[in-house]
């Protein structure tokens, strides 16, 4: 069983342990196993980023073995360095989720932390798979997971949160399904992802295979106008739920652009990029404004993670290398700022059991050190420099611009109104004179809630001073794939 194995199955076969142990009296250590195989699941991807070689385009620590040999099935394993750091991105916001909910959660403890570790290793599995049909079942799999813990630890409208999360994503995804069985017969019987980006398609065929595509990935990224689902989702789910969605989730839909709609169907992807680039800045803009009018704190941050994930679509279909790298960049950092972000709504929501701005008010004079955590986050996630939440959206700006000099302008008004909702909030909660008994009656972070949102104030600012290490992993795979996709099939 190689590294990448390790990381999926780890994890799926940990939670299936805690799922077996089945009894609440046994809360204590399904805590600390949960943490033990989070921590181990993260362990085993850390290799995987110091012996990826980056001098390289080509797929590392491959694995590949027959699964269903009737239809040519191949359990094939790899990464590249467009896969790889979301790999490590996801056992590490799986730790953070496993100590969030350490009090927190008192019913059904091996539940939840059962459920957090499949999801874990399902998502893994969604960025290392080469085989398509393998792609297809870890991708569809990471809706149980989500839509359980979602229907049983959430809010008061989960379970409507639940069933439109689970129906939004799922009908997108029938349409994929529909092009994977195309793309099988076509290529003369085999799943294998890159042996499908060596197809020469026509354009009406791709831009058939674009569009279904675009139906399953728009919905998970979420792009507007398919984004609805995401509010619901984030005010109802616990504050686990909400991270993950998030942290990993969001980006399960942007990564599809770049393994499937742009290296199968490049033709149509630059035919339609008017499109795509049309989507985008209406979530960059209107969605910005949007979340400037909202009361409920999670709502406002969930419509900030659709407006900051219109950056990463943009920056894709620039088809230059600043604009892909950024859209990566981008979407490594809104998995630091926004995971961060809900935690720190969750912590006080486990104090005051509201998330309505207005409930707030002075909490930095009972709660100085988790402000002073909560406004670098606010801050990353406004993109200030030296921030991670600067660099991916300051590298997609100047790609526009380098496209279109209107197009950068109109994606630089996110950098406004970012800071507009985002400070707006800041001034409500956590600043002026102490709005009411409740806030009065706060205590700052424990030992634990500090520990987990100083691990990712690390992460926040190393990412936005240094973020070499990012960006030359990722190199040769987005020049490889720029080029790729820049030569045209037809010709």
């Amino acid at each position: 069983m190689g590294l990448l194995s390790l990381a999926i199955w780890l994890p799926i076969f940990s939670g299936g342990l805690l799922l077996a142990l089945g009894r609440d009296e046994f809360a204590r250590p399904v805590r600390w196993l949960a943490l033990v195989a989070a921590l181990a699941s993260f362990l085993v991807t850390i290799p995987l980023i110091t012996g990826f070689d980056s001098s390289t385009a080509a797929m590392q620590f491959v694995e590949n073995l027959a699964w269903i040999d009737r239809f040519n099935v191949r359990y094939h394993l790899g990464v590249d360095g467009i896969s790889v750091w979301f790999v490590l991105l996801t056992a590490f916001i799986t730790v953070i989720v496993v100590i969030a909910g350490w009090e927190v959660i008192t019913d059904r403890v091996h539940q939840y932390m059962g459920a957090f570790l499949i999801l874990s290793g399902i998502m893994v599995g969604v960025f290392s798979a080469v085989d398509a049909l393998l792609f297809f079942v870890f991708f569809e799999a990471t809706l149980i997971p989500m839509y359980i813990v979602i229907g049983i630890w959430g809010g008061p409208r989960r379970v409507y949160a639940a069933f439109k999360f689970f129906l939004y994503t799922l009908a997108g995804s029938l349409l994929m399904l529909v092009a994977l069985v195309y793309l099988y017969f076509k290529s003369g019987g085999s799943f294998d992802l890159l042996a499908w980006h060596q197809l020469k398609l026509p354009l009406p065929a791709q831009a058939m295979l674009f569009f279904a595509f675009l139906a399953a990935f728009a919905v998970k990224v979420p792009m507007w106008p398919v984004h609805t689902w995401l509010p619901d989702a984030h005010v109802e789910a616990p504050t686990g739920g909400s991270v993950v969605l998030a942290a990993i989730m969001l980006k399960l839909g942007a990564y599809g652009f770049l393994r499937f709609s742009l290296p199968i169907a490049p033709d149509a992807a630059h035919e339609y990029a008017w499109f795509i680039i049309t989507l985008s800045l209406v979530a960059v803009i209107y969605i910005g404004l949007v979340a400037l009018v909202q009361q409920d704190m999670k709502k406002l941050v969930a419509y900030s993670s659709v407006a900051h994930m219109g950056f990463v679509t943009l920056g894709f279909f620039m088809f230059n290398e600043l604009g892909i790298s950024g859209g990566l960049v981008q979407m490594i950092a809104h998995g630091f700022v926004s995971g961060a972000m809900f935690l720190c709504i969750g912590v006080l929501y486990d104090r005051v059991h509201s998330r309505e701005i207005a409930s707030y008010g002075g909490v930095v004079n009972t709660m100085p050190t988790f402000t002073a955590f909560a406004v670098f986050f606010a801050m990353a996630n406004c993109g200030l420099p030296g921030t991670a939440g600067f660099v991916g959206e300051w590298m997609v700006i100047i790609s526009a611009v380098q496209v279109n000099f209107w197009l950068g302008a109109l994606a630089a008004t996110a950098l406004v109104f970012g800071a507009a909702y985002t400070l707006w909030m800041v001034k409500r909660v956590y600043f002026g004179d102490i709005a009411n008994a409740e806030v009065r009656a706060l205590t700052d972070i424990n030992a634990r809630e500090f520990l987990m949102l100083a691990i990712l104030a690390i992460a926040v600012l190393w990412m936005g001073v240094y973020p070499k290490p990012f960006t030359d992993t990722m190199h040769v795979s987005v020049n490889e794939l720029i080029r790729h996709v820049s030569v045209s099939k037809l010709n």
